[in-house]
């Protein structure tokens, strides 16, 4: 029985003396807040207590992280009445901090029913940040509304929680919308939705954004240059991703090791891989990521054999242990140089030496590695034999192997994969069709059309982005959309007859439609990188680089045309397509022709 007697006037210095011991202790240990915890329970603090119980649960839930919520649950749920909307808010903020989304948002319907309390201006940040973690966009319009039912809509944290919470779902667009009607924009808000637009596909409104931002003199922090560089990466702006760069010199952000590591890897993505290697070199500290992003940039711009050399370096100099992603680029730069043995030889490397188990990455690396090499029949056996179930770019990996190598039949069983996987891929069809084409099986190609129109499938043009004086201009195969086409339609003339003096002929096989051979020629003319490269060479100093982003793989023709283009003109042109990067100089390709 307790020594003091049960009145609420002789509890409470007590309760004040275990309060201050709790502020004491703070947030350095759990023990400690244990402890304080039983001594108020030994000398009289009711479990229930709601006061002290407030300040254990914030302690607790502001341990570093994971904070023990089972715990900080536990004391919640002996509290009587809690009538102070400062626990509910704690728990909720602890629940969204460790990604327990679920328990955030069960604990604020059970605020709202229990009757106790109402939410405040502090709930509604705390609960959209998980909303957010749970990408649930329905959820997140329904607690929306409520806010603004309940006044809190013109508040900017909760604002700024909206965005977050609408971008990282992927409505960007009612992101903007939230953005746009904010009276006054901090730069949490600008971040928010510049990031959004980054991360989901819009690249190029994230940059436009960015430029209105520079305008009202508002200055970027690491966030927003994070953001800026993936969107430029995204889009091949190098120009304008250069001066974030000179911007993060200015204001010391160089030295802080994740912006690093994100600018290594924008020009890596822009296919400047002496300008990566000199951001490696500079940099006074690095870790496993910094290696890794640039063996993964060597790899997909074709330097395989130098990102195995880095590979080595990491072992040997630094003692660096590879992670999963790394080994995704050493096995992406064998296979991209048809290094069949040493792709094997690090595979097995990977499981026996580092323990690191085969993720379906891998694998797909694997198959990609054989299949390059033309054996086609062993990168299915390959798939056959694998320890999961091949997902459908391992499916897709082999049926474009097949297309190019000639494999029908094989291709029609990886397409029936394919079809159970992943339905109504443009690519897919494509891939089939052209095969057949090569085979002058066109009945078979007009079936695979009719399949197409029957199910709704449309083909996805070819899109060429390039970048000049701060501004990305885009070019679809035949585009005559762009106030200069008259001058890029001229050069692209010139260009292809003095590819002709050259020894460039069109190379129709490339073309799977039953037409004319002079009709296949101006298809092959018209693809949409030859006319970027036309652009580009009437907008750029000459012997001023090319670089060109495209969304689909390089055919066979354009790519022996950019070769002697990057001859006839003496230019160095970098061509980054679906799965990596080409970089052309005097005639010939980093990817020897292995692509």
């Amino acid at each position: 029985m307790s020594p003091y007697p049960e009145t609420s006037v002789l509890l409470l210095p007590m309760v004040d003396k275990c309060i201050t011991l709790l502020q004491t202790c703070g947030v350095s240990s759990l023990t400690k807040l244990k402890k304080v915890h039983a001594f108020s329970i030994r000398h009289g603090v009711s479990i229930s207590d709601a006061e002290f119980g407030k300040h254990l649960i914030f302690y607790l839930v502001s341990l570093p992280s994971p904070p023990p919520m089972s715990y900080a649950h536990k004391v919640f749920s002996k509290i009587e009445k809690p009538i102070n909307v400062f626990i509910w808010n704690t728990l909720i903020r602890g629940y969204a901090e460790i990604g327990d989304s679920v328990s955030a948002v069960s604990l604020y319907r059970e605020m709202r029913v229990s009757g106790f309390v109402e939410p405040d201006t502090h709930t509604y940040p705390f609960l959209l940040k998980a909303v957010a973690k749970m990408a649930d966009a329905r959820l997140g319009e329904t607690i929306h509304s409520v806010v603004i039912r309940s006044g809190f809509g013109s508040l900017i944290f909760a604002q700024n929680s909206l965005l977050h919470l609408y971008a990282n779902c992927g409505d960007v667009s009612s992101a903007y919308k939230v953005f746009d009607k904010m009276p006054v924009k901090d730069l949490v808000a600008w971040n928010s939705v510049i990031n959004g637009f980054a991360e989901n596909g819009k690249p190029n409104e994230a940059l436009k954004l960015y430029t209105e931002m520079d305008s009202k003199g508002i200055k970027p922090d690491g966030f927003t240059v994070v953001s800026l560089l993936s969107a430029c990466a995204k889009i091949g702006a190098l120009t304008l991703g250069r001066r974030v760069h000179v911007y993060m010199i200015k204001a010391g952000l160089t030295r802080k090791l994740h912006s690093s590591n994100v600018l290594l890897d924008f020009y890596s993505r822009c296919g400047r891989v002496e300008e990566a290697k000199t951001c490696f070199d500079e940099m006074v500290d690095k870790n496993s990521v910094s290696w890794t992003s640039l063996i993964v940039g060597l790899a997909v711009n074709g330097f395989g054999k130098e990102a195995i050399e880095l590979f080595r370096d990491m072992e040997s100099k630094e003692g660096l242990s590879p992670c999963e992603i790394t080994f995704v680029g050493i096995l992406y730069a064998c296979s991209h140089c048809g290094m069949v043995e040493q792709g094997f030889e690090y595979f097995r490397r990977m499981r026996e030496e580092y323990k690191i188990e085969p993720r379906i990455e891998h694998f797909g690396c694997m198959v990609d590695l054989l299949a390059r090499a033309g054996q086609v029949k062993k990168a299915y056996e390959y798939i056959m034999k694998m320890p999961m179930q091949p997902n459908v770019v391992i499916w897709r990996t082999l049926l474009g192997a097949c297309t190019v190598h000639g494999d029908s039949e094989l291709a029609e069983f990886a397409r029936i994969q394919i079809l159970q996987l992943e339905p109504n891929h443009s690519g897919d069809y494509v891939l089939l069709s052209n095969m057949y084409a090569s085979e002058q099986r066109w009945s078979d190609v007009q079936k695979i059309r009719r399949q197409m129109l029957r199910d709704g499938v449309r083909k996805v043009p070819g899109q060429s982005l390039v970048e000049v004086g701060n501004r990305v201009h885009e070019f679809l195969m035949g585009d005559m959309s762009h106030p200069q086409s008259d001058e890029i339609y001229g050069k692209l003339k010139e260009m292809t007859d003095r590819l002709r003096l050259e020894g460039y002929v069109p190379q129709i096989s490339n073309v799977y439609v039953d037409v004319e051979e002079e009709e296949k020629e101006n298809v092959l003319v018209y693809h949409s990188e030859k006319i970027a490269i036309a652009f580009m060479l009437i907008s750029t100093p000459e012997k001023s680089p090319i670089r060109v982003v495209k969304n689909l793989r390089v055919c066979a023709d354009c790519h022996w045309a950019i070769k002697l283009v990057s001859k006839v003109y003496n230019r160095e042109i970098v061509v980054r397509d679906r799965s990596r990067f080409h970089h052309f100089k005097d005639g010939s390709c980093s990817c020897q022709d292995y692509w």
